[in-house]
């Protein structure tokens, strides 16, 4: 069991990849915002890389254990305690019965910080995945972030003591940032039929700005004046951003007349406005770590065989290969 003693600013339980194959339906994956750190959580308590785990969203979670488990924190820092004295990022501790566990708001880079406890968290299936959709209200525990008295159940785990004292080598940790590079292929709405290839260029050397309205949905960026390749959107409507309403590819840029927002883990599914790049998956937990309001950020524009690339090169990361002993 795990008693919940405050939940913090957005405390939800994730599991990866979420809930894929309804977007048809209308419903993104959820999951985690960052797979890296989410994955890398679960691998070092022994658990199945997709298995049940927490995304802590810019701190404050508390919660106490009851009985002997394995737990990791990865992720941002939140200057997290184990019973006040502080727990390592990036390996795995040992609980016991009454041990508290404290993230507090988050120091430094990055913005979200995961839990992964051995055995996994127990919270029911809903359409094939555990993962939190917050937008619909569904899946994780009881559709929602978690609050004070809340009290989660864990799977059976076995041996957890096997699973302590492991870390991610230091070489194989991300490092974050206030500025970042995150990899993207453009389209399906670019140049030259939307957008102008000045449009594109500025689109891929520009920092933009993350705007402090960003969440689970959508991250925005700062608005920008597109010169357009058309002078409107046609029978679509008059701004030339829109289109007739198209499904929306997962972690695609949406440019909503001036502004571009990433749709993200709980994304709209579809919509009337282009997408004039798509994030690839080796970069897509990059955006998970955003700073609202403060971080900035340059797409660099890779083809299909890079992306492929470094897909391998994350999946290879997040392997046993890189796990030490302390």
């Amino acid at each position: 069991m795990f008693e919940v003693l405050e939940g913090g600013i957005q405390t939800t339980v994730q599991d990866y990849p979420g809930r894929v194959g309804y977007l048809d339906l209308g419903t993104y994956p959820a999951g985690p915002m960052d797979h890296f750190a989410f994955r890398v959580a679960n691998l070092l308590v022994g658990n199945a890389q997709g298995a049940a785990a927490l995304e802590v969203t810019a701190g404050g979670l508390k919660a106490r254990f009851q009985d002997r488990r394995a737990v990791a924190i990865t992720g941002a820092d939140m200057q997290p305690t184990l019973n006040g004295k502080p727990v390592p990022l990036w390996e795995s501790v040992g609980v016991g019965p009454d041990d508290m566990l404290e993230l507090k708001i988050v120091r430094g880079a990055g913005f979200r910080a995961y839990v992964a406890v051995s055995g996994a968290f127990d919270v029911p299936e809903y359409m094939g995945s555990r993962a939190t959709f917050t937008v619909g209200g569904f899946g994780g525990f009881e559709g929602r972030g978690l609050k004070k008295g809340d009290r989660v159940l864990l799977n059976r785990a076995g041996a957890p003591d096997r699973m302590i004292g492991r870390r991610l080598r230091t070489n194989a940790r991300p490092q974050y940032g206030s500025q970042w590079e995150i990899e993207a292929m453009r389209g399906p709405q670019a140049d030259p039929d939307y957008m102008t290839a000045e449009d594109m260029e500025f689109f891929f050397s520009h920092a933009w700005k993350v705007d402090r309205n960003s969440n689970r949905m959508g991250v925005r960026l700062e608005s920008h004046k597109w010169q357009w390749a058309r002078t409107s959107g046609g029978v679509a409507g008059g701004h030339p951003s829109n289109i007739l309403d198209d499904g929306y590819a997962v972690w695609t840029v949406n440019v909503c007349g001036d502004q571009p927002i990433i749709l993200v883990a709980d994304g709209p599914s579809l919509g009337g406005f282009i997408c004039n790049a798509t994030l690839i998956y080796a970069s897509t937990w990059k955006v998970g770590q955003l700073v609202p309001g403060r971080d900035t950020i340059r797409f660099k524009e890779v083809t299909i065989d890079q992306a492929t690339q470094l897909a391998g090169s994350v999946d290879e990361t997040i392997a046993e290969s890189s796990i030490e002993r302390g």
